[in-house]
């Protein structure tokens, strides 16, 4: 009985395997939205200002960090998950494939997660006339809650690796 538990509970990893093909959903749609706002600026780039051209393109930046992110999370969980990726030999495999480990990820998706958010950031900065003082203040406080909790995720990891 303990075997027949055992060997169902290992199986049912396999229910991440879809969850894992729908992230490749979501980076479509972000690939899309991505050449949709690069369409959108082209008829009128002799017209636009440098500051909403530069606000555009920080906004590119962050869709093509939020794709990294779901490729990274997407393959490493799918690795660490359910089953190591079988690429051929002959094809290109990606160098950190195999090496990330679920604390790794963590630290990689918080690092991420500060990264986009820094942009973010920037971009209310560039457009802060039209800002209010108060929502200011809560995005720096959202800004800093999330650079001290990848701090602290990455200080606890280093510390974890240590000891043992």
């Amino acid at each position: 009985m303990e075997q027949i538990f055992e060997r169902l509970m290992y199986a049912s990893r396999w229910i991440m395997a879809p969850i894992y093909l729908g992230l490749s959903l979501v980076l479509i749609g972000l690939g899309i939205k991505f050449f949709q706002e690069i369409f959108h600026i082209l008829p009128i780039i002799f017209e636009i200002t440098e500051v909403d051209l530069v606000l555009v393109t920080l906004s590119l930046i962050d869709i093509t960090l939020v794709g990294g992110l779901i490729v990274m999370v997407m393959f490493s969980g799918y690795e660490n998950f359910v089953s190591q990726l079988d690429v051929g030999e002959d094809s290109e495999k990606l160098s950190w494939l195999g090496k990330l480990d679920s604390g790794s990820l963590k630290n990689k998706v918080a690092a991420s997660i500060v990264a986009i958010s820094s942009i973010h950031l920037l971009k209310i900065f560039m457009d802060v006339k039209n800002i209010d003082n108060d929502k200011i203040m809560w995005y720096l406080l959202i800004h800093i809650t999330f650079v001290l909790s990848a701090f602290a995720m990455g200080y606890l990891d280093k510390i974890t690796r240590t000891v043992k």
